[in-house]
Formats: structure tokens, C-alpha cells, sequence
């Protein structure tokens, strides 16, 4: 938990942003996100700024501390990926928490993008706009050449990549510890990093560092011949990079693996994700296939006939069960959030992929380091 001190701190730092770039008409907001410790403080800035309708947590990033604190201001609602990938019951959840209303959407993971063309035509008030945390959100918007309505994204901002670092470093820490706890090592394996996105990357980087060799696969050719460049070794299949490798890091956040995938998964890997399981890997249509056993704290050994492996933290981000904290980098991405947000509630825009101003970013930056450099 996060001492008084550094709270009214952070506080501050949001005020101020908030103050910089308020637009002079409150419209109404929902936001999915990760309510780990310290989340309200973010959320209190939104709210500041808009009406906070409702607030849907990420369902495997939850402090009690942070529920509780959450609840006592907010509706704080279960987040159903199914349910608002339907269109009738996203549109009929929206209309019960603000109908008639402009709408700011805050998204993380991609949540309203199955139905946004729905929910943009049908819902009684005006759906003002998206914004985007994460690249895989990113990417399923993307998905419209054309959105609905605007959708700012920061998942590819400068300001995020400090954060994609930091995560990076904490995923080879989380799964270095649950390792660890079975008695085992990092350094006797091989490591196989699955996507080599800015995540990705970072992962690369820190298993390197840490002295295991790792073999990178991506779909994408540029993506390979960048991490070839860097020193890592490569693999053109998905099949050979998953053979000898006694480590899996998934970070391609649009599934890594399949489930026809597993069976060439090497006896006795280790699995870890860096996001949601339903974002990396098909979990549950090996329900018929394995045996499940849970043999720790969030290692579940998967086993079939002469074949067997270990999948952290039930596939979802293992750096959530040590906190996952980047530290106060983080307050630079949540102020981009805030930012873009009240770029949606300032003027009307026509649907498009957009991203925050440059100078927008600079402010946010000078900000942040006039109340954390030396603090983070």
C-alpha cells in the first residue's frame, strides 16, 4: 500500500495534469482497468474531470485494498469479455449505467471493439469516443480501417515505453521466482520468447541478461530479423522454437498458442504469459486432452500420456502476482490516458485511429518529472 505521502504526492501530479488539459464540459466516462493498489488515485482524476459511471476491473489484477476503496465511490462492476463482445448485452449494460449520455470508453485489452459498430449506432446517447492502454487492445481496433467513433490509442506512445521496459523486467522476475520454488533454475534452460514486440523485447533483453539463451519467434519477418540484429537467435516456426525450450514467455497478446499447439511443447517447460490467458493461449481446450494438477503457488503442471508441462499463474500475466509494479513510470502512462480523454471531451471528431498531440505529451512529460525525477 502506498504511504500518505507519496498518495498526496501522485494526487498532486494528477490534479495538476487534470488542471492543464480539463475541458470545460464534464461528460461521463466508464474504465475497464487493472485496480491494483493505488488505482483509485488515477480513477479519482478521471472522476474529477467527468462522470465515472462505472469502473470494470481487470478480473486477475485485483488489490482488496483497491476494491474496497474503488467501491466506496464508484459502481464497480464484474468485467465480462463475452458479454461485451455481444452486442445486445454491451448495449443493454451501457444504457443501464449511462444512458442518454456522452461517453468516453476507457479500454484496456480491446473490451468494446467486437461491438463498437452496435453500440455506436444503437446506444441512446453518443458514444464520444475510446482510449486504448494496450497493444493488443490496440490491435483489435485496428481491426476498423475506419472506426465507428474516434479511438485514441497509447499503446505505442513514447511515454509508454519506460512501462513495456519495467513490465518486461518484472515478467523474467515473476517467473524466475515461481521457477525458483520448484527447485529449479532459469539458467540450464533454453528460453523461447514468443512475440518480439516491446514486451517481447523487453523479456528478451532480461532472460539475456540474466545469462539464458533465448531463441525469439514472431510471425512477422521484420520482427525476427530485428531480434536477429540484436544478438538473439531465431526461429522461422513456432514448432522450432517450442523444441528444447524449457521456458515459454507468450507475449504476443493474440494467442501464442493454440491448442494444437501444446503437444510440441517440450516435456517439463515452464509456460508464463505476459498478459491475459484468453489474450495467449487456449487453455481450456485442453480440458479433454491433460490432467490438471495444481503442484504450487500458481504452477499447474498439465499432463497426457508420456507428455507434461507447467503453466504459470493459470496463464494469465505472471508479473501480477508479485505487484507488477513499474514504479511511478506508470503515472506517466495514466496521465496520457487522462489526456486523451479530455482530447475526446474537448471538440467532436470523426472516426479515426488517433494519438495524443506531441506537445499534449511534452506537458505530460515536464509534469511528471517536475514531481518524480529522483522518485522513480
Amino acid at each position: 500500500m502506498l504511504e500518505d505521502f507519496e498518495r498526496n504526492r501522485i494526487a498532486s501530479y494528477f490534479s495538476r495534469v487534470v488542471d492543464q488539459i480539463a475541458p470545460e464540459t464534464r461528460l461521463s466516462t466508464i474504465a475497464i482497468t487493472h485496480l491494483l493498489s493505488g488505482r483509485p488515485v488515477f480513477l479519482r482524476a478521471i472522476a474529477s474531470m467527468s462522470h465515472l459511471r462505472a469502473v470494470l476491473p481487470k478480473p486477475k489484477s485485483v488489490a482488496a485494498d483497491a476494491l474496497t476503496e474503488a467501491a466506496s465511490h464508484w459502481q464497480v462492476d464484474k468485467l465480462d469479455r463475452r458479454k461485451l463482445a455481444t452486442p445486445d448485452e454491451a448495449l443493454a449494460y451501457l444504457e443501464s449505467r449511462a444512458a442518454g449520455e456522452r461517453l468516453v470508453l476507457l479500454d484496456v485489452g480491446g473490451y468494446f471493439a467486437p461491438a463498437l459498430p452496435e453500440l455506436c449506432d444503437r446506444f441512446s446517447g453518443e458514444i464520444v469516443g475510446i482510449v486504448e492502454d494496450t497493444e493488443n487492445g490496440h490491435r483489435r481496433y485496428l481491426d476498423y480501417d475506419k472506426p465507428p467513433c474516434p479511438v485514441y490509442s497509447v499503446a505505442r506512445s513514447p511515454l509508454k515505453v519506460p512501462e513495456d521496459y519495467l513490465v518486461g523486467q518484472s515478467v523474467v522476475f515473476s517467473t524466475e521466482a515461481l521457477i525458483r520454488a520448484r527447485g529449479d533454475i532459469l539458467y540450464e534452460r533454453v528460453a523461447a520468447v514468443l512475440g518480439f514486440g516491446k514486451l517481447g523485447s523487453s523479456v528478451a533483453r532480461m532472460l539475456h541478461a540474466r545469462g539464458v539463451q533465448v531463441v525469439v519467434y514472431d510471425i512477422d519477418p521484420v520482427k525476427r530479423a530485428q531480434a536477429l540484429a540484436q544478438g538473439f537467435s531465431t526461429s522461422a516456426t513456432l514448432g522450432q522454437a517450442l523444441a528444447g525450450s524449457g521456458i515459454v514467455v507468450c507475449a504476443t497478446g493474440n494467442l501464442a498458442l493454440k491448442a494444437d499447439d501444446f503437444a510440441r511443447v517440450a516435456n517439463g517447460a515452464y509456460i508464463a504469459s505476459v498478459t491475459s490467458s484468453d489474450d495467449e493461449l487456449e487453455l481450456d481446450a485442453l480440458d479433454s486432452l491433460y490432467a490438471r494438477e495444481d503442484v504450487g503457488e500458481a504452477i499447474t503442471r498439465y499432463a497426457h500420456t508420456g507428455h507434461f508441462f507447467y503453466v504459470l499463474n493459470d496463464g494469465n500475466a505472471v508479473n501480477f502476482l508479485h505487484g507488477a509494479s513499474v514504479g511511478a513510470f506508470i503515472f506517466l502512462v495514466q496521465a496520457e490516458i487522462i489526456a486523451a480523454a479530455a482530447q475526446l471531451m474537448h471538440a467532436p471528431r470523426e472516426g479515426a485511429h488517433y494519438e495524443l498531440p506531441t506537445g499534449v505529451r511534452e506537458q505530460v512529460a515536464a509534469t511528471w518529472l517536475d514531481y518524480f525525477n529522483g522518485a522513480a
